[in-house]
C-alpha cells in the first residue's frame, strides 16, 4: 500500500534539506510533494509553490487541494496530485505540520506514516544561528518549541549528522515500516 509520509520536525531540523536530497536522489517509488503557500517564492526556506491569497482561495474553492491549513500568517496546502500519486502506488513525502496531523490522520488513515525528524538542541541552535533569519530571542523561542512532545505514534529519524546518513536512515525506516 502506498503511504503518505508526513515529515515533521522543528524549524531548523533539516526538513527542507532532506526533502531536497530526496528530490535529487529520486528514490524509486517515492515522490516529494511541493506545498502551496501564500508566501513569496524567494522568502527563503523550502522549495514551495508561491500563491497569492486570492489564487489560494480560488484553488481551494475548486477543490484543487487534498488538504490545507493556516499557520504563521500564511495559508498552506498540498495539491490533489498527492492523491493521484498514492492511487498509482507511489509513496509521497510531504513537509507536514504536527499541529495538523490529526486532520491528516483522519483523511488518510492507514496510509499515513508520520515521521519525526529530530536533532539535538546543540545542533539545532547552531543551524538556526547559521541561517541568520531570526534574532537570539526568536532562536530561544524556537529551541523551546522544539522540545515539545512529538506526536505518537511517530517514527523517529535523527538528523544530527551528515545528510547522506539521514537519507540512509530514512530508506531503512521506510523498509522497516513496509515489513510491519
Amino acid at each position: 500500500m502506498a503511504r503518505l509520509i508526513w515529515l515533521m520536525g522543528a524549524s531548523g531540523s533539516g526538513k527542507d534539506s532532506l526533502l531536497q536530497a530526496l528530490r535529487d536522489t529520486e528514490p524509486e517509488g517515492v515522490m516529494v510533494a511541493h506545498r502551496y503557500i501564500t508566501r513569496p517564492a524567494n522568502a527563503g526556506g523550502e522549495n514551495h509553490i508561491a500563491l497569492s491569497e486570492t489564487e489560494f482561495l480560488r484553488r481551494r474553492a475548486k477543490r484543487l487541494f487534498a488538504i490545507d491549513w493556516q499557520a504563521h500568517q500564511h495559508c498552506y496546502a498540498l495539491g490533489i496530485e498527492i492523491d493521484l500519486w498514492l492511487a498509482q502506488g507511489m509513496d509521497v513525502v510531504v513537509n507536514g505540520s504536527r499541529l495538523h496531523l490529526p486532520v491528516v490522520r483522519e483523511r488518510y488513515g492507514a496510509a499515513l506514516l508520520p515521521v519525526c525528524l529530530q536533532v539535538s538542541q546543540t545542533v539545532l541552535a547552531a543551524r538556526l544561528r547559521l541561517r541568520a533569519r531570526e534574532s537570539e530571542a526568536e532562536i530561544s523561542l524556537r529551541l523551546q518549541r522544539a522540545q515539545e512532545v512529538m506526536p505518537h505514534p511517530c517514527l523517529v529519524l535523527n538528523n544530527d549528522g551528515e545528510l547522506a546518513e539521514t537519507l540512509r536512515q530514512f530508506a531503512a525506516l521506510l523498509r522497516e515500516a513496509s515489513c510491519r
